[in-house]
């Protein structure tokens, strides 16, 4: 299945059907009186975030989404059929924007969340309604209520606890290979990942995401290489992991390539936990591996990791790392929703 995380698509909703003019005509009745029945609902169009979705792939296929309009009403005060609503099923973590791509109409965080989009128009009153004691055979009935339509964007953010940013070639599709059951493209040339990966990591007694997302390069946010499009894809994540080659001639360099690139994208980005690794530590002698260490750690003043996703050296210890700042941030967010709802203004 092809992978797309944007898309921009028309919905519109039913419009309200039309009440109806009618009068009783009945044998033995000398006095019929109006007995117009009222327009039925428009159908309203309905997001539905869906669990086992991860691409917008079919929205390429299908950009339009139209509701039913409501039935007309009909005699002897019947009510028009209401119209059927449509139910577009997006992937969880999906962003609906209005038409200037900026502005947020919804973000479809939670498995079975709705949201009505686009409501369906009121159907009009019959006759019967405007029945008076000075009026009592009126011939007049409501047009049913106005639909709603627009054009919105998708965009879709990946849900993951923790991502893998670093260069192109940095181990980061081998690392989550070792950590998990995806099984990415692997190769020994850049740009290897085209579109983002996950995988369920499970370390000791839990469970957490991981995403790999395509390797960035300097001027990834003039958009070089890749660019940063997939980027959104870990703004959603508790951690980063920034690998880099531990074969890299300037390791401090790289490092910092990569944590400017994220601060042009976004600040928040620059802002989450980070976790260190030197990558591929298979394809260097030992006390090389030790030295590119040191020199990255005394360059950047933060522990370095080794990891080799080929051997496993690491990997299980990395894992630990970052279960503990993803729980950490889980239970900091909890503590900041319990002091929001103790609050009263």
């Amino acid at each position: 299945m092809k992978f797309l995380d944007e898309a921009k698509i028309y919905v519109r909703s039913g419009r309200g059907g039309a009440g109806s003019v009618s009068f009783r005509r009945e044998k033995f009745v000398e006095y019929g009186g109006p007995d117009g029945g009222d327009g039925g609902r428009g159908g309203d169009v309905i997001l539905e975030a869906e669990e086992n979705l991860n691409t917008l792939i079919d929205f390429r296929y299908q950009q339009h989404f139209k509701a039913e309009i409501g039935m007309h009403g009909m005699g002897r005060n019947r009510t028009g059929r209401a119209g059927k609503s449509v139910i577009i099923k997006v992937p969880v973590g999906t962003q609906v924007l209005q038409e200037d791509r900026e502005t947020l109409i919804v973000d479809m965080i939670e498995p079975g969340q709705q949201y009505v989009l686009c409501h369906g128009g009121d159907g009009g009153r019959g006759n019967t309604h405007f029945k008076s004691s000075t009026n009592q055979a009126p011939r007049r009935a409501e047009e049913g209520w106005p639909n709603e339509e627009m054009w919105v964007w998708l965009r879709l953010k990946l849900i993951a606890d923790a991502g893998l940013v670093g260069l192109p070639n940095a181990g980061k599709s081998t690392f989550l290979a070792a950590s998990s059951a995806a099984r990415p493209k692997i190769a020994d040339y850049p740009f290897t990942t085209l579109h983002p990966q996950l995988g369920v990591v499970s370390v000791d007694d839990g469970e957490f995401v991981l995403a790999d997302i395509p390797g960035l390069i300097e001027g990834a946010s003039e958009g070089k290489g890749i660019g940063t499009r997939f980027l959104g894809h870990i703004e959603r994540c508790e951690v980063l992991l920034h690998l880099i080659d531990c074969a890299d001639e300037d390791p401090v360099g790289t490092y910092r390539t990569v944590r400017e690139e994220l601060d042009n994208y976004a600040e928040e980005l620059i802002d989450k936990p980070e976790v260190v690794a030197l990558s591929k530590a298979d394809q260097l002698l030992p006390e090389m591996v030790e030295e590119q260490r040191q020199i990255l750690e005394k360059g950047i003043g933060k522990q370095v990791f080794v990891v080799s996703g080929a051997t496993q050296q690491g990997v299980t210890e990395i894992h630990r790392k970052l279960r503990a700042h993803i729980l950490e941030e889980r239970r900091r967010r909890a503590e900041e929703n319990q002091d929001d709802e103790g609050f009263q203004p």
